[in-house]
């Protein structure tokens, strides 16, 4: 291959990691932003907390499924169609927001938006697979990917609060969104992408994500991602609604607490390729789910001062559990299966990212005070610190991952 055709190659490679950052970017702005949004919804339709979290619940079920189900396209169709697909379907959803003002209008079109990204995330991890060289670059780009979304995830809420302080709805943030998505679309349409080869030809069908669901290593590192995103979720969903009454001398800290946490977040997912270049991922991940696990314990058994600093500081130590976990898990199956093996992980992440807050709110409805669901993810941290300490002694998927 001569230098022209290998700058043309790395130009279209760079073109596609920045559709695929950007797709995070975008999925983060909506996703991130609910807990901004669930308290304008409980006042404006008059619900109670276990309601309002069907904001949250509802798209995080569709993604899910839509990943279970919709997942073996990314290998079927090609990453291309795919994520086409799913920018379409999302920008269609995001603008239909301007045309109606009730809750259930609303829970209709979050089903779309999450179907919608069920389909083209799927395609964008698979597409991250493809892409990677190794495993550790599949590990360094998965985190520059939720740096991302990490920037998505501070931008969302303040855009809505933003307006909400302006006088103007949340629901211009999906039309902006929207907006946003068609230019992906662009972006995407006009991209070239690297070709799969693939290892048979044995067809792919959803029996193959299906029969995914019985692996061992799927089933193992989409559990330890799920108890990630169950403790992760609790703080973007609803650490605000258990600051909201606080008065104290911390007053200004309570009301940045989400965007220091996103902040915080999504630094530490920037420097997650320096950290795994220097350390081994099993390590990195037992410490940072220590400090998360320590964090949540000194929130719930000190005062709510200690809250306002601890929760907001367990972003720095979120950072990297996701994306690494991500990566290692797809990594253990052959490329011709990253698709299938990716919308089983994502099954399982929207399945957490639904369940776990509404467990929240559940609890809390149950005994009168946000707080009490707040116990209920400091147990999900303890169990994600359990799996850590399995993995660092045990590596159970070692053998099934490259040595770089």
């Amino acid at each position: 291959m001569d230098g022209s055709n290998l700058d043309i190659q790395q130009a279209h490679l760079s073109r596609i990691k920045m559709l695929t950052y950007l797709m995070f970017f975008m999925f983060a702005m909506t996703s991130d932003a609910v807990g901004v949004i669930i308290p304008e919804l409980i006042s404006t339709f008059n619900l109670s907390m276990t309601q309002a979290s069907a904001f949250h619940y509802m798209p995080m079920i569709f993604i899910g499924l839509s990943g279970l189900f919709l997942g073996y396209l990314a290998d079927k169709l090609g990453r291309k169609v795919t994520i086409l697909l799913g920018l379409v379907c999302f920008a269609l959803a995001c603008f239909l927001f301007a045309l109606g003002n009730d809750f259930y209008y609303f829970l209709v079109l979050l089903a779309l938006i999450g179907m919608a990204i069920g389909v083209f995330k799927t395609g964008a991890l698979a597409l991250v697979g493809d892409i990677s060289k190794n495993t550790s670059e599949h590990s360094s780009t998965m985190n520059t990917v939720e740096g991302f979304f990490g920037l998505g995830a501070m931008i969302g809420p303040a855009l809505v609060s933003y307006f909400l302080v302006s006088g103007f709805s949340w629901k211009y943030l999906y039309l902006g969104v929207g907006v946003f998505c068609v230019l992906l679309c662009i972006i995407a349409f006009s991209s070239r992408y690297p070709d799969i080869r693939q290892a048979n030809d044995e067809p792919i069908t959803l029996k193959g994500t299906m029969e995914m669901m019985r692996n061992p290593y799927a089933l193992g590192y989409s559990l330890a991602i799920g108890l990630y995103v169950a403790t992760e979720v609790a703080i973007y969903v609803w650490m605000p609604s258990l600051f909201i009454d606080y008065e104290g001398r911390l007053v200004l800290l309570a009301t940045y607490a989400l965007t220091i946490f996103f902040t915080l977040r999504a630094c530490g997912r920037f420097l997650g390729g320096w950290v795994l270049s220097r350390f081994k991922w099993q390590q990195v991940m037992f410490v940072f789910s220590l400090a998360i696990c320590v964090c949540y314990l000194g929130a719930m058994l000190l005062d709510v001062e200690a809250a306002l600093v601890l929760l907001p500081l367990s972003g720095l130590f979120m950072s990297m559990m996701y994306p690494t976990l991500n990566s290692k898990g797809i990594s253990c199956f052959p490329v011709k299966q990253h698709g299938s093996v990716a919308g089983v992980i994502l099954f399982f992440t929207a399945l957490s990212a639904a369940i776990a807050p509404l467990m929240m709110g559940v609890i809390s409805d149950l005994f009168g005070h946000v707080k009490y669901g707040f116990y209920l993810a400091t147990f999900f941290a303890l169990m994600l610190c359990a799996m850590s300490v399995f993995n660092l002694i045990k590596d159970p998927s070692a053998h099934l991952l490259e040595v770089d």
